[in-house]
């Protein structure tokens, strides 16, 4: 795969949201050995609840909303489930979040340039059909760290 570049149909086929709320358009780097991968996120174009903000100019700057960028680790540790552990939605695999052990908020991000968002998973086992994995996530803007957290997710099999 030359990297970067966008998602293939495949991919955005098998999500298990509307692709419109992926809210990444391409992915700049993939590493297996260090079990990372790493996406842009444009910021100049829509996105949930920051469009509804009330803007401020001195109380309260437009921004990319704190939900925004929960939900984006939601769907890179997706991201990274697809590409590096080939777990498929198709094939009856489905994750959910369950603990953000650890959340930073470092620098409120105005809309315009993208974000590169980093996710390296620091733990991971498989007990048949299930699959655990606890993720380091990194969110950049402008070069300056703008979200960092570690978070757990648990991914299932589920019979059709």
């Amino acid at each position: 795969m030359d990297l970067p570049c966008e998602f293939t149909r495949e991919f955005l086929d098998d999500l298990p949201y509307d692709p419109a709320v992926l809210l990444f358009d391409r992915i700049e780097a993939i590493d297996a050995a260090s079990k990372t991968i790493v996406c842009r996120m444009p910021t100049d174009r829509a996105l949930p609840f920051t469009d509804s903000q009330r803007v401020h100019p001195a109380k309260h700057p437009r921004h990319v909303a704190g939900g925004v960028l929960v939900h984006a680790t939601g769907m890179l540790g997706f991201i990274h489930v697809h590409y590096l552990h080939g777990l498929r939605h198709a094939d009856g695999w489905t994750g959910y979040g369950t603990n953000i052990h650890r959340a930073v908020f470092r620098k409120l991000v105005p809309p315009g340039l993208p974000l590169i968002c980093t996710c390296r998973e620091v733990k991971h086992r498989k007990l048949g059909d299930r699959s655990y994995a606890t993720y380091r996530f990194e969110f950049r803007h402008d070069g300056d760290i703008a979200y960092e957290s570690e978070q757990s997710a648990m991914w299932l099999k589920v019979d059709a």
